[in-house]
């Protein structure tokens, strides 16, 4: 999981507080990005109208992992939502999909809980943290939090 070559070009500076940032999906999130193998790398919540998948750009190695998210609401064809959560720019370091924790709060909607780690040059299996996500079938938003 973890991509050591050419990781140390990707950041040079001082560490700074890891930016998690939710997109619609598009082009250069491809679904052939999937992690193999699919059985274990994607999940479904909610009767299945959620569905997440643990994306493998390959590159750049020290942030190739990004999390894809389909969720309601539904469009005026029935099409659900489609957004990828990545980090600083790019994607994680490190995103355990395996050891996800999922739980649900009738105020916020479905909650899942990821160990994820971001590069660090002192660090070559990365700095470890908790990346959380929050998808609300209501109201179709997709909030993020780190926590240390």
């Amino acid at each position: 999981m973890i991509r050591l070559a050419a990781a140390f070009l990707l950041l040079a500076g001082p560490l700074q507080a890891q930016q998690v940032e939710v997109k619609p999906c598009g082009d250069g999130d491809r679904v052939d990005a999937i992690a193999e193998p699919w059985e274990s790398n994607t999940a479904t919540y909610a009767d299945g109208d959620i569905r997440v998948a643990l994306l493998d750009m390959v590159e750049p190695a020290g942030g190739a992992w990004k999390l894809a998210v389909i969720s309601p609401p539904r469009d005026e064809l029935g099409l659900r939502q489609c957004r990828v959560i990545g980090a600083d720019g790019i994607g994680f370091y490190g995103l355990d999909f395996a050891l996800r924790q999922a739980d649900y709060d009738p105020q916020k909607g479905l909650v899942l809980t990821l160990p994820a780690t971001r590069y660090a040059d002192a660090a070559p299996e990365g700095e470890p943290y908790r990346l959380v996500v929050t998808i609300n079938q209501q109201t179709g938003e997709i909030a993020t939090e780190v926590r240390e």
